[in-house]
């Protein structure tokens, strides 16, 4: 009698704590698993080689430490070359963005495309039944669907940057850490044995040297050529000229630091690539009483009673109550009960109604 195979899962393996613990964790109940490393960036040609990765993730260390976890509890391990679609799909875009004014988030664009689209259906290709991953955050399944739900560690909570997920997707996607505190994770990892256990976690982009997004840009490592440094002026709301810039995409919304302006204080109100002028303005002109979203993406599919949900701005924002109002297709109105700092365009709003992500979208302008 033939023995019954055991449900096999793909690990998308970064060579941190996180994503080595869930290889552990699942390896202990049963599943059938298999280590893969995405090879996203080519550091040894992009990147100076002292110290040009710390803080990062998906370097050829990482990617051996990830071998050597793998090695560890005996599990094939495989790395994917897949530069071309991440300088593609997540650079490119992260560069356009910034030179529109606007200002991206690579993390959640990585998620979509690369993990949760290519990642993906190459480990169904592999005849997988799922793809794990290491983020914190929880799927409940049940008669009528998935339902994405925040980790229940409040301060590692990643479900803000998953908020484009499908129904399909989080059928075939498992999160072994959604249940788990960070502390718990590393202390799983020392049970293990695993070398990850004390690594530090990866705190900047991964394919930008010590965070200096317009150095990367004015370097042309993304394309091989420099991104045009086109000076402008600062103005303040009225449009009178206080100083220059060097290119618009050396700026954010809310930024205080960098601006070489006498008086004050100022902050980054608007960047407007039209005119290529940055409009910068007292603290209080932050505050906007809410946002125009687009490429809204409904979780179940579809806007399910929405009422009166919570709207995340960004990563770290703890969430303002909001009401929502369909304008389009993909596209929305939110107004908060409560205006809100450095609404920032290109940066994601997510929906909540209490543990549950609901959807989200990409901030096009403040409502003030």
């Amino acid at each position: 009698m033939s023995s019954k195979r055991r449900k096999r899962v793909v690990v998308a393996m970064s060579g941190g704590v996180d994503s080595s613990t869930a290889l552990a964790i699942l390896q202990g109940q049963g599943y059938d698993c298999i280590g893969v490393a995405m090879q996203l960036w080519d550091y040894s040609e992009k990147e100076s080689p002292v110290g040009a990765t710390q803080g990062s993730c998906c370097t050829l260390d990482d990617i051996h430490d990830a071998r050597t976890v793998a090695d560890r509890l005996a599990v094939p391990f495989y790395v994917l070359n897949m530069e071309e679609v991440f300088s593609r799909e997540v650079v490119d875009y992260f560069v356009k963005s910034y030179l529109e004014g606007s200002t991206p988030n690579p993390c959640i664009k990585c998620n979509e495309v690369l993990k949760f689209d290519a990642l993906l259906k190459k480990s169904l290709g592999l005849e997988a039944d799922y793809l794990a991953t290491g983020h914190y955050a929880r799927i409940e399944r049940g008669s009528e669907g998935c339902r994405l739900l925040k980790g229940v560690d409040a301060s590692k909570d990643q479900s803000y940057f998953l908020f484009t997920m499908t129904q399909a997707q989080l059928e075939r996607v498992l999160f072994p850490l959604g249940g788990h505190t960070k502390e718990e994770v590393r202390a799983l990892a020392r049970r293990f044995g695993l070398k990850t256990s004390e690594k530090a976690e990866s705190q900047e982009i991964c394919f930008v040297e010590d965070g200096d997004y317009a150095e990367f840009m004015t370097r042309g490592l993304h394309v091989g050529a420099a991104a045009k440094a086109i000076p402008g002026d600062i103005v303040d709301m009225g449009g009178k000229v206080l100083g220059t810039h060097g290119g618009i995409f050396g700026y954010t919304v809310g930024q205080r630091r960098g601006l070489g302006l006498s008086g004050g204080p100022f902050y980054v109100l608007d960047i407007d690539p039209g005119t290529n002028r940055v409009v910068v303005g007292p603290e209080s002109e932050l505050y906007s009483e809410g946002l125009v979203a687009s490429n809204v993406n409904w979780i179940n599919a579809e806007p399910i009673g929405l009422g009166s949900v919570v709207s995340r701005i960004r990563y770290r924002h703890p969430g303002v109550e909001s009401t929502l109002n369909l304008t389009g297709a993909s596209t929305i109105e939110v107004r908060f009960t409560v205006p809100q700092k450095a609404v920032t365009p290109g940066q994601a709003v997510v929906f909540y109604r209490g543990e549950e992500v609901l959807g989200g979208g990409w901030i096009e302008r403040a409502l003030r």
